[in-house]
């Protein structure tokens, strides 16, 4: 049975990996914001871009698996530390192979890819985003089943 130092001491390594967390789906943010236009915060927030919610909800989702992937397979039975940095890296990883297929999906299909997921018609998203979207979750399932 846990004692209340056990307790207390399991709440802290989760803080410090939701943290590393956090921080690798900042990374995925900005990693998203260099390859589509605009400003992703203006174009989400401000001018209510639907398709470019559906990109940044699957990139999220997606950053979401591979950070889950990346705490299982960390190497935290070597330390909390070692823990913590194998997960950052893993992350990282993940995030760069989905920004990677991002840009190649985007140079095998007709028109700039980051220019069409934001392309709302008659408010309503073009099909693209949600293509992208999906290849970001397919992508990080991908990520998350190859750290295991």
């Amino acid at each position: 049975m846990a004692d209340m130092a056990d307790i207390f001491t399991a709440a802290g390594s989760a803080l410090l990996y939701g943290l590393v967390g956090f921080a690798v789906m900042a990374a995925g943010y900005f990693a998203l914001d260099l390859v589509t236009p605009g400003k992703l915060t203006e174009v989400v927030w401000s001018e209510r871009n639907k398709g470019a919610a559906i990109v940044l909800s699957g990139q999220m989702l997606g950053v979401g698996i591979v950070i889950a992937g990346a705490i299982w397979a960390s190497e935290s039975e070597q330390g909390l530390g070692y823990g913590l940095f194998s997960t950052l890296v893993y992350g990282l990883a993940g995030v760069l192979l989905m920004t990677t297929v991002f840009a190649v999906v985007g140079i095998i299909t007709p028109g700039k890819m980051g220019a069409m997921v934001l392309e709302d018609q008659d408010a309503r998203p073009h099909p693209a985003a949600w293509v992208q979207g999906a290849m970001y979750i397919g992508t990080a399932v991908m990520v998350a089943a190859a750290l295991s």
